[in-house]
């Protein structure tokens, strides 16, 4: 059966494919089973990743099964697989909000695929199909108010500040499930550095974000495989500014879990903001 799985991998080795400007993605299942394989758990999640620069609008998940087995069983099953893919895509920074969809299809029958080998046929059938619907292009007018919405940290750094003003970074943007911050926001968080090299009376706190966790909890760092993502961004800037020069005795790092939600887009959730405690 690992075998099976192993060459549908080596078929199906995309990580997503476009279809009527929606992503698709599928994952496949072992005989019987609705635990995710290790193999295709670790292309899902590469799959998730290339998520963070599509602005989504819905996803659907649907699960299927092959022939064998009762209706009703097959049902059960196609279900249990359908959860399990929404509960990675929950424990990886994708909002269940998002997830319009989680549907179990039941079986799919062997004439529906092209392909005379009987086992193959019921490898490809065992199976959940996920759908990623994008948003609309913005429009010329939509991209210039989101610019306009965004703060310009470096000259807030500038400014005028005092002891508990927080600023947050509202145009750092992080990798979904990775410390690592997003290519576009290298350059603005260089910035940032050098506006805290120039301002070297304040000291403040580095306060690490993450979205779409349940009850508050830590997400997981998908490089450590940590429950500690929160923290690691923190640190990861924090480490970044030192890099920099900015000193070390002028900082803290701490994560916020997820116990401050801004309540608009989740990509703006995975994010730091720095808040001031002493100004000489």
């Amino acid at each position: 059966m690992k075998k099976l799985i192993i060459s549908l991998i080596l078929i199906l080795d995309t990580c997503f494919v476009f279809s009527q400007n929606k992503l698709v993605h599928e994952v496949y299942f072992n005989t019987d089973k609705y635990e995710v394989p290790i193999t295709e758990e670790n292309r899902l999640l590469l799959f998730i990743s290339n998520l963070v620069d599509v602005d989504i609008e819905t996803i659907s998940i649907f699960g299927f099964c092959d022939d064998r087995g009762a209706d009703t069983y097959n049902l059960n099953l196609s279900q249990q697989r359908a959860d399990a893919i929404k509960t990675i895509f929950s424990n990886n920074e994708i909002s269940e909000s998002l997830i319009t969809n989680v549907d179990g299809k039941g079986e799919v029958l062997l004439k529906i695929v092209n392909e005379k080998n009987i086992a193959k046929i019921r490898g490809l059938n065992r199976k959940v199909e996920i759908i990623v619907k994008p948003k609309p292009p913005k429009t010329k007018e939509g991209k210039l108010k989101e610019v306009e919405k965004k703060r310009d940290i470096p000259e807030i750094i500038k400014g005028e500040l005092k002891i508990g003003d927080k600023i947050v970074f509202d145009n750092i943007l992080f990798k979904t499930g990775y410390s690592t911050v997003t290519k576009d926001s290298k350059k603005t968080l260089e910035n940032i550095a050098k506006s805290l090299m120039d301002r070297k009376d304040v000291y403040f706190t580095i306060q690490g974000h993450v979205c779409c966790t349940k009850f508050s909890r830590d997400a997981i760092d998908k490089k450590t495989k940590k429950r500690n993502l929160s923290v690691a961004r923190a640190k990861y800037v924090y480490n970044y500014f030192a890099k920099k020069g900015v000193d070390k005795k002028r900082m803290k790092y701490v994560g916020m879990r997820r116990k401050f939600p801004l309540g608009g887009d989740p990509k703006f959730d995975r994010r730091v903001e720095i808040l001031i405690t002493y100004v000489k």
